[in-house]
């Protein structure tokens, strides 16, 4: 009876850290884009309490063209799952679907666009991109830091 309580209690205990993906801590920090007078910026916290929340912008000049509310999340089953609110509207879900040391990926075949989001690392730069579930519609930024 005890061999039989102690095999559910180790099917039924939560995944362990190693068997987590990590919540992407190369995205943490102030990032910016710049070509002529059109402008990007995305903001991330560090990772904490199961949570990286995110804002970016992107506008022209001294215009605000679009703004965006973002949250990587681990979720209770310990998946990770990327929340867009892009100009407030409702969060849209995007579960993880790759992930590495520095880079990770995020994908929705329901939504209609963007079905596909991806950031990486190339040296200093942190890169993005948002597609269909196929890669066509693809748009990417190149960030640099944000200077201090």
């Amino acid at each position: 009876m005890k061999r039989a309580a102690l095999a559910l209690l180790m099917l039924a205990a939560p995944l362990t850290a190693q068997e987590q993906p990590e919540l992407p801590a190369f995205l943490a920090g102030a990032w910016e884009q710049r070509t002529g007078d059109t402008w990007a910026d995305e903001f991330w916290t560090p990772p904490r309490g199961g949570m990286m929340i995110g804002a970016a912008r992107i506008g022209r000049g001294e215009v605000l063209r679009e703004f965006e509310h973002t949250r990587i999340v681990r979720k209770p089953d310990g998946s990770l799952s990327f929340f867009a609110q892009p100009r407030g509207v409702p969060p849209t879900e995007f579960p993880l679907v790759a992930s590495g040391p520095q880079m990770v990926e995020f994908a929705s075949a329901a939504h209609d666009y963007p079905q596909r989001i991806r950031y990486w690392r190339e040296g200093r730069l942190l890169k993005a991109r948002i597609s269909k579930m196929d890669g066509s519609d693809a748009m990417e930024w190149s960030y640099s830091p944000i200077a201090e």
